[in-house]
């Protein structure tokens, strides 16, 4: 639903144009805003909605499968049963190879990983929570079932807090920054909370003494998390990709020292069987 389908569609005019060989990239997509507001056309995970939505997707990607779908928010009003039929069915067709959740709560995962497990079919693997210096709670506390005992996967969003731990924000919103745009109002009180920004001048020396920028500390931090599979990063210039891509070569440099120290920042105390 992102602009209105325009993404899916930008993206599957890029990919045509590229001429890759399909297996050598992976393409992933979400259901459950809808674009429609009619009854069971808008926040559901129905299986009308599911096979519509995958349907739209691949038309609009001009693919015949994605690799991986989300189930982007839970759905109170549907059957996890239902939601995880209709997921199984996808993937028989052909339409998709794996499927899984984001922002579910751990209880809601189990419960459809135990359907489908009790009915044999694809069972979800992996989830796309938000995780970042600020937002880590259920990551590190509800999910850590999943990761051990399921081995379940995870493509985390967020890593900069909406561009908080950039720095950028330090001393009020930029013009040209997300903050300042039309319909983002709710974020401005997050982008100017000076508790958080005071937090994100703490890790400033520990930038400089490894000699990377904030951005890049602030995702190495995620992909330092074992249960971490995949980071999710976005940007509005070429310059931000490669300067995030270079969060690879900041992870190695993350001792168990320099970990405790990020946590202390943030308050947080770890018992010594979580390092």
């Amino acid at each position: 639903m992102y602009a209105g389908g325009k993404s899916e569609e930008v993206m599957g005019a890029a990919l045509k144009k590229l001429g890759w060989r399909r297996g050598s990239y992976l393409v992933s997509t979400k259901f459950f805003w809808g674009f429609n507001h009619s009854v069971n056309e808008k926040n559901t995970l129905s299986r009308k909605r599911l096979i519509e939505g995958i349907n739209g997707s691949l038309q609009r990607l001009q693919l015949d499968y994605v690799d991986l779908i989300f189930c982007h928010r839970p759905d109170s009003t549907t059957p996890i049963e239902e939601t995880v039929w209709a997921m199984h069915n996808i993937i028989e067709w052909g339409k998709a190879m794996y499927w899984g959740t984001s922002e579910w709560a751990a209880s809601e995962i189990v419960a459809a990983i135990e359907i489908a497990e009790r009915h044999h079919l694809h069972k979800p693997v992996m989830e796309q929570p938000q995780y970042n210096l600020f937002e880590r709670g259920r990551f590190e506390n509800d999910y850590v079932r999943l990761y051990k005992d399921y081995g379940y996967g995870s493509t985390t969003w967020s890593p900069l807090a909406s561009g908080l731990l950039t720095g950028k924000y330090s001393n009020g919103i930029p013009k040209d920054s997300r903050g300042t745009l039309q319909g983002y109002d709710w974020l401005k009180n997050h982008l100017t909370d000076q508790e958080k920004i005071a937090k994100v001048r703490a890790l400033e020396p520990i930038a400089k003494e490894l000699d990377c920028t904030l951005s890049q500390l602030s995702i190495a931090w995620c992909l330092k998390n074992p249960f971490v599979s995949t980071v999710i990063t976005g940007a509005s210039r070429v310059s931000q990709v490669h300067e995030n891509m270079k969060a690879i070569e900041v992870e190695p440099k993350l001792t168990t020292e320099i970990l405790q120290r990020m946590d202390k920042i943030f308050g947080i105390e770890k018992k010594e069987e979580d390092d």
